[in-house]
């Protein structure tokens, strides 16, 4: 539907003129998600790790550069702003993955339902096509049939031969009723 179609329809709600940012949910979801993967990853551990025997190396080795002396008290304050962002960030993560498995299991739920009622469906129509083909009368069976027939009209009127006398006689009659 075109942009000049949607505007003209009243059912259609007009575009937001607000001066405000838009954020886009899904893209925050997804930049959350990321970041979650990545703190679960051996490369984020191994990289954490760098950094803290850094932190300590420098603090007491270089002793003009001591910004942090031994109870290391902003590394802690480090760490514990880094997990107040990393488990919130991981919850979103886990909010998401848990809706996208509702949505897969519902769709899951409804193709076992639809491919349940398809298959009682089939069975249906095989067992009416069952039925069907038992009452079909087969080749053999009008053969049979046939011949049964062929059997009594024979035995009701048996056949005569030009050398038999019925046959004569009817032939004999026929001559002199048009002669």
């Amino acid at each position: 539907m075109s942009e000049s179609s949607a505007r003209q329809r009243l059912d259609t709600p007009r575009v937001s003129r607000s001066i405000a940012p838009r954020l886009d949910v899904e893209a925050v979801g997804r930049f959350s998600e990321r970041i979650a993967r990545f703190l679960g990853t051996g490369r984020y551990l191994a990289i954490q790790t760098i950094v803290v025997i850094l932190w300590i190396l420098l603090n007491f080795g270089a002793f003009a550069w001591q910004w942090d002396p031994y109870p290391f008290i902003l590394l802690n304050l480090a760490f514990s702003t880094q997990a107040a962002y990393a488990a919130p960030l991981i919850l979103l993560a886990q909010n998401r993955q848990e809706n996208r498995d509702r949505v897969a299991l519902e769709e899951d739920r409804r193709r076992a339902t639809q491919t349940k009622a398809d298959t009682e469906y089939l069975a249906r129509e095989l067992a009416a096509l069952r039925l069907a083909v038992g009452e079909v009368a087969t080749r053999d069976y009008l053969r049979r049939e046939l011949e049964e027939i062929r059997d009594l009209i024979t035995d009701l009127h048996p056949p005569t031969g030009p050398d038999e006398p019925g046959k004569s006689d009817a032939a004999e009659k026929r001559t002199k009723k048009s002669g």
